[in-house]
């Protein structure tokens, strides 16, 4: 472990597990959210909608709060806390998972599935290596988590005959070890070894680390770009469901794209960390990102069989694996190291928040018109960021300062 491991908190390997961890526990929550209130709650699509808007809205909330503390206080009290909470409420919803409690609790996780997500985002700006790689390995972690969990989930959900219970059961078990693992592996700062305010002079370093104004351009440009992406991304988690099944596509099948999506993830994480050893240009990786991502909703476009689907799922997941991951290490580098948490939790919030209207935006414009001028409003929405983005940064990141 290098020094700066040493001062600053945790070795890669222990982010990377508790993420993985983290994730499987995520993916027996979030997947099985529309189903469940609309099959054993009884409630609407729209209310299930409505729910998941509060669940992200509160997801934004939570990154946005937790990415201002970690700059000012002890991030490992922090992470452990909000750790500690969050099983709580999981664990309470083994045995309240009933109408309207769910809602509230689901809302509650929330809150602290943003908070935790920011701390370890801003934990892995102090590794002490090579932020694209940290942010790539961070995501290949999180994916395969989420692979796992996400094919597992279905038959557990459907063994259980619809009752979610055995499946938060496992969840807290989940929360419970990487609490073991945050209560271990992560240590405190030199300068945060309370949760007390700190130093006058940690707080003068902080108000004086101002980014430069051209970083501040391409940051947040990515904030919005992202904002934007995840709304349309979102449509493939939510409302292409719908679409497939009403052209006798099976939601068996509907499932396996996502199971194909998290493995190309992971295949894809470890085929750039290969490829950043001789190619350094992180803003190309944002550039063909963001691209495929737009190209994908034009292949649904014409989408017949479900091979279109299929091909139009492994165009996505090369953009998502190659612009995602890299917008929050660019940040990261262009982040004064006093506020660097600070901007990781603008990014996450950003992001859920696009998350969080992703699937009403997308029912309003269906309910409004159709599928299609949904996928068209998508792409070219797409394809306008990505003009942004080349604009911004061809006329600003020569001046760009990295820390």
């Amino acid at each position: 472990m290098s020094r700066m491991q040493k001062e600053n908190g945790v070795q890669l390997k222990w982010l990377l597990v508790g993420i993985f961890i983290s994730s499987i526990g995520n993916s027996f929550v979030w997947p099985l959210t529309t189903i469940y209130m609309h099959e054993q709650l009884h409630e609407s699509l729209t209310v299930s909608g409505i729910i998941l808007l509060f669940y992200s809205g509160a997801n934004v909330v939570g990154s946005y709060i937790s990415g201002l503390l970690f700059d000012r206080y002890n991030p490992r009290h922090l992470l452990l806390n909000g750790s500690i909470v969050a099983t709580i409420v999981i664990a309470l919803m083994i045995f309240f998972n009933g109408w309207p409690i769910y809602a509230f609790l689901l809302t509650a996780i929330g809150f602290f599935n943003g908070w935790i997500m920011t701390m370890i985002n801003s934990y892995a700006t102090r590794t002490g290596q090579d932020g694209r790689y940290v942010f790539n390995m961070l995501y290949f972690a999180n994916n395969l988590g989420m692979v796992i969990g996400t094919t597992i989930v279905g038959p557990l959900y459907q063994y259980a005959h619809g009752n979610i219970a055995p499946l938060f059961t496992i969840t807290t078990v989940l929360y419970l070890i990487f609490i073991l693992i945050v209560f271990v592996h992560f240590k405190d700062g030199d300068d945060k070894t309370s949760g007390e305010t700190p130093t006058v002079d940690i707080t003068v370093d902080q108000r004086a680390a101002k980014m430069p104004k051209a970083n501040l351009w391409v940051c947040w440009t990515f904030f919005i770009s992202l904002c934007v992406i995840w709304m349309m991304y979102e449509q493939w988690s939510s409302n292409l469901s719908v679409f497939m099944t009403e052209r006798g596509i099976s939601m068996t099948k509907y499932s396996l794209l996502w199971t194909i999506n998290g493995i190309l993830i992971v295949l894809a994480q470890l085929a750039l960390s290969w490829i950043n050893r001789w190619y350094n240009n992180p803003y190309m990786l944002v550039y063909i990102g963001t691209f495929t991502i737009a190209l994908s909703f034009v292949l649904l476009l014409v989408a017949k069989t479900y091979a279109w689907f299929i091909l139009a799922m492994v165009v996505l997941t090369i953009g998502e694996a190659t612009a995602i991951p890299t917008m929050p290490a660019i940040v990261n580098s262009l982040s004064p190291v006093a506020v660097k948490g600070k901007y990781q939790g603008i990014l996450n919030a950003y992001s859920s928040l696009g998350k969080a209207f992703g699937p009403l935006f997308g029912g309003l414009v269906i309910g409004a018109a159709s599928y299609h001028v949904l996928f068209v409003i998508c792409a070219a929405s797409i394809f306008v960021v990505e003009l942004i983005i080349l604009l911004v940064a061809k006329l600003k990141r020569q001046a760009t300062k990295e820390f």
